[in-house]
C-alpha cells in the first residue's frame, strides 16, 4: 500500500515534493511492496538547504540556551504524542517488529529531552592567570552549519540523536537520511515544523548519497559533518573533508564480541546474547557478532542459546506475534548467506537455522547459531550485520581477550560473570569504547556512545555528545591596575 504519495524534502521552512522530478520509491523489505516515493534531490537541492541553514544559523545561536530548549521539550513531548503512529511507519519502511520500534520512537525522543536539559548545561571557564594584568577566559560556541546522515537502521533514533545536541549548542542543521528509510526522518521534521522551530534551522534532502555527499563535503559553509554507516564511507567521508579541514565525526561499524566466563550467570547469558544478536534481525551496530564461551561450559550455555532460538517467531513486523523481521535489502541477505555458507564449508556446525527463510515475500533468513568456528572464517573477521551468531569456545580468559581484540573495529563488546574483579578486568583489557557488564543495552541519551579503532571517533549522547558542535574561543584581556 502507499502510505503517503506527498512524502517530500523540508528546505528552508517549506516543503519540496517531487513534481515532474525523479523519485526514491521507499519499499517495505518484509513484502516488498511499494509503500511511498521521495524526491531524488540534486545538487543544486543540497545547495538551497545548505544556504538556508547558513541564514537561518545566526538568528539561532543568537538564542539563549533556554529558548532554544523550549522547541526541544515541545518536540520531545510532540514525539511520544505520536509514538505509535511513528512506530508504525518506522515498521513498514525498516521491517523491524512493532515493539521494536515502539523502543526506537521513545529512545528517538530521549535525545530531545536530555538535551533540551544538556544544552543550558554548556559551560565556560575561567583560567586563572600567571600575570596580575590578565583576564583569561574559555566561552564555546556552536561550530555553524551540520550535515547530519543517518542509516537506516534506526531511522528515527539515529536522527534525534545528532540533532538534537546539535540545536541545543546553537547549530543548523541539513539532515540526509538512508534513501531505504526516509519517511521516518521526515515525520521528525513535521515535528519540528509544528512546534514553531524557524525556518532553516532544520533541512532534510532526500536523493543519490554520493552526489549530495558530495556537495555537503566540498561546501565551505558546512562546518561539520556527523554520520552514521559503514567503516568504507565513513573514510571516505573523512578523506573528502580534509581539503576543507571540515569537522567529522564518525559513528562505523563494529564487530562485537560476548565473553561468557565460567562463573557466568547462564541464563542472564543466553537471554541477553538473544537479545543483543537477534534485535532488529541483527542490524545493529553493537549487536553480539561474536560468542566466546568458556569451554567448561560451552555445551550447556549453547542448548540454553539454542532453546531460546527455536522459539523465536519469524515474519512482518506489524504481526504483535513477530520476533524477527526481514533484513534491509537483496544485498543484505546475499552477505549473510554467504558468511553462513564460508563457514559451514570451513567445519562449523549449523546448531539452527542456516539458511533464507521462505516469509511474505521478504528478505528473510533465519535466526542462526554456528558452533566449533574457527578465526579463519568470514563471520569471526568481517560485520556480519544479520542474524547469524557463532560460538568460539576458550580456555584461557586472556586468550579469549587477544581474540576479542584481534580486529579493526572498536565499537562495543559485552562479558558475562559474577566475578566483579574479572569484570573490572576484562572491561579494562577490551580494546573497545563501550563495554557492558552482563548488559548488552548500554545505549542511553545520557551517556557518550562511540568507537576507537576504525568504529570511529566522537561521542554520541551525554554531555560529551554536544561538545561535537562547539568549538572553544580563547579570550585574553589586558586590565590596568586602578588601585593605589
Amino acid at each position: 500500500m502507499l502510505v503517503d504519495t506527498k512524502y517530500g524534502m523540508f528546505i528552508d521552512g517549506e516543503w519540496v515534493h517531487a513534481g515532474n522530478r525523479a523519485v526514491i520509491d521507499v519499499v517495505n523489505p518484509a513484502t516488498l511492496e511499494k509503500i511511498a516515493e521521495v524526491p531524488l534531490g540534486s545538487a543544486d537541492d543540497a545547495k538551497m538547504a545548505i544556504q538556508s541553514a547558513k541564514e537561518a544559523f545566526e538568528p539561532w545561536a543568537d538564542l539563549t540556551a533556554r529558548e532554544r530548549s523550549g522547541y526541544l521539550y515541545r518536540a520531545y513531548e510532540l514525539m511520544l504524542q505520536q509514538k505509535e503512529k511513528l512506530a508504525e511507519l518506522l515498521t513498514l519502511e525498516q521491517g523491524k517488529p512493532l515493539k521494536e520500534a515502539l523502543a526506537e520512537i521513545e529512545f528517538a525522543a530521549s535525545f530531545l529531552l536530555w538535551y533540551a536539559e544538556e544544552g543550558n548545561r554548556v559551560y565556560g571557564e575561567t583560567i586563572p592567570s600567571s600575570k596580575k594584568n590578565k583576564r583569561l577566559w574559555a566561552i564555546p560556541q556552536p561550530i555553524g552549519v551540520v550535515a547530519a546522515i543517518t542509516p537506516w537502521n534506526f531511522p528515527s533514533a539515529m536522527v534525534t540523536r545528532k540533532i538534537a545536541p546539535a540545536l541545543a549548542a546553537g547549530c543548523t542543521v541539513v539532515l540526509k537520511p538512508a534513501e531505504q528509510t526516509p519517511l521516518s526522518a521526515i515525520e521528525i521534521m513535521k515535528i519540528f515544523e509544528e512546534v514553531g522551530l524557524p525556518r532553516g534551522v532544520v533541512n532534510l534532502i532526500t536523493g543519490n548519497p554520493a552526489e549530495i555527499g558530495e556537495v555537503l563535503l566540498n561546501s565551505k559553509d558546512v562546518k561539520s559533518i556527523t554520520f552514521t554507516g559503514s567503516t568504507e564511507v565513513g573514510k571516505l567521508l573523512m578523506k573528502g573533508s580534509a581539503s576543507n579541514l571540515k569537522k567529522v565525526s564518525l559513528e562505523l561499524g563494529g564487530h562485537a564480541p560476548l565473553l561468557v566466563l565460567e562463573d557466568a550467570d547462564l541464563d542472564l547469558a543466553a537471554e541477553q546474547a538473544l537479545a543483543s544478536k537477534f534485535r532488529n534481525c541483527g542490524q545493529t551496530c553493537i549487536c553480539t557478532n561474536r560468542i566466546f564461551v568458556h569451554e567448561n561450559i560451552k555445551e550447556v550455555f549453547l542448548e540454553k542459546l539454542v532453546n531460546k532460538v527455536r522459539n523465536l517467531k519469524m515474519g512482518e513486523g506489524l504481526n504483535v506475534k513477530t520476533d524477527i523481521g526481514p533484513l534491509i535489502n537483496e544485498s543484505a541477505l546475499k552477505k549473510v548467506t554467504d558468511h553462513v555458507n564460508d563457514a559451514h564449508r570451513k567445519g562449523a556446525e549449523i546448531l539452527i537455522g542456516g539458511k533464507e527463510w521462505d516469509g511474505p515475500g521478504g528478505y528473510y533468513f533465519e535466526p542462526t547459531v554456528l558452533s566449533n568456528v574457527t578465526r579463519d572464517m568470514k563471520i569471526m573477521n568481517e560485520e556480519t550485520f544479520g542474524p547469524v551468531v557463532p560460538v568460539y569456545s576458550f580456555e584461557k580468559l586472556d586468550d579469549a581477550i587477544s581474540v576479542a581484540n584481534d580486529t579493526d573495529y572498536g565499537l562495543a563488546a559485552f562479558v558475562f560473570t559474577n566475578d566483579f574483579n574479572k569484570a573490572i578486568y576484562v572491561s579494562e583489557k577490551l580494546q573497545y569504547g563501550i563495554v557492558g557488564i552482563n548488559d548488552v543495552f548500554p545505549g542511553t541519551a545520557e551517556a557518550p556512545f562511540g568507537g576507537i579503532k576504525e568504529s570511529g571517533f566522537g561521542k554520541e549522547g551525554g554531555h560529551q555528545g554536544i561538545k561535537e558542535f562547539l568549538e572553544w574561543k580563547y579570550i585574553s584581556a589586558a586590565v590596568k591596575d586602578l588601585g593605589r
